[in-house]
C-alpha cells in the first residue's frame, strides 16, 4: 500500500481570512519564489513536519463542527509544489463534503497533478505579485510568464477564483498600479473577488532568526486608510 506524505510548516485551526467562513489553514512547506515582503520565510525550504494524507485528514476532521460551513485552505509557501500528494488529501476532503481552497502564487507549471488539485478544489486564491515583468522580477526574483500561463490554465476550469495583491508603499501603492491591476484581472474567468492586502513588517524577527536579510527594513507599513482608498479603486469586470 502506498503512503502519500505532505510536509507541513504549521496548521491554523480557526482561520477567518483565507476563504469563506471558519477554516483550517494548512501551511505547506516549500516555495519557489523569494518575494520582498514574504511574511513566511520559514516555509521556503521543504523541511516541515511530515504527515501522511490520512494523518492530516484526521487532524482536519477533528474540527468538522467548526469548519462544516467554512472549510480548509492549503497555503504556504507554495502548496502546489506538493500537488502530486496533495491531490489525494483534497479528494478525501471533498468526499467528506469539505470546502477546499488553494492559496497559490501560480508560479508553477500546471501539470496533471496541479490541474487535478485545482479542478477538484472549490476556490483558487491567487496571489498576483505584479502585472508587468520588470516589477514582477523586482518583487519575486521570478518570471511573470509562469503567472500568466497559470491564469490561462485556470481559465479552462470552472473553479471560483479570488485575486489578492500585497500593496507595498513606494512600490505599488498608487492609482496607476491599481489601474494596471484592474486591467490585468480582466483576463481571469470565474473571478468573484479582488482583495488588496496591506504590507506589514511583522516578519522581521523571523528573518533575523533565520539569518536572512530583510530588504524592506526602511519601508513603512501601509495605513488602513490608504488601503481602503486603494481597495475602493478596484474593479471586477
Amino acid at each position: 500500500m502506498n503512503t502519500y506524505n505532505l510536509y507541513v510548516d504549521s496548521i491554523e485551526t480557526m482561520g477567518l481570512l483565507d476563504g469563506p467562513g471558519v477554516r483550517v489553514v494548512v501551511f505547506l512547506s516549500g516555495c519557489n519564489l523569494r518575494c520582498l515582503y514574504c511574511h513566511n520565510p520559514e516555509t521556503w525550504a521543504c523541511k516541515g513536519k511530515e504527515y501522511t494524507v490520512d494523518e492530516l485528514y484526521e487532524i482536519i476532521m477533528k474540527y468538522y463542527n467548526y469548519i462544516k460551513n467554512g472549510g480548509v485552505t492549503f497555503s504556504g509557501g507554495e502548496p502546489l509544489l506538493q500537488a502530486s500528494n496533495l491531490k489525494f488529501l483534497v479528494k478525501k476532503l471533498k468526499a467528506s463534503d469539505i470546502n477546499v481552497a488553494i492559496d497559490t502564487a501560480g508560479y508553477i507549471d500546471v501539470n496533471k497533478d496541479v490541474s487535478e488539485v485545482l479542478k477538484t478544489s472549490d476556490l483558487i486564491i491567487m496571489d498576483v505579485k505584479a502585472t508587468d515583468k520588470d516589477e514582477y522580477l523586482k518583487i519575486t526574483r521570478g518570471n511573470i510568464k509562469l503567472q500568466d500561463d497559470f491564469i490561462k490554465a485556470i481559465n479552462r476550469l470552472d473553479t471560483e477564483v479570488w485575486i489578492r495583491q500585497v500593496i507595498v508603499p513606494g512600490i505599488n501603492d498608487d492609482e496607476a498600479h491599481i489601474n494596471s491591476l484592474n486591467n490585468y484581472v480582466k483576463q481571469v474567468k470565474n473571478l468573484s473577488k479582488v482583495e488588496l492586502l496591506g504590507y506589514h513588517d511583522m516578519a522581521i524577527d523571523k528573518y533575523k532568526k533565520l539569518k536572512i536579510p530583510y530588504l524592506l527594513m526602511d519601508t513603512p507599513r501601509l495605513t488602513d486608510e490608504r488601503l481602503s482608498q486603494l481597495q475602493n479603486m478596484v474593479k471586477i469586470g
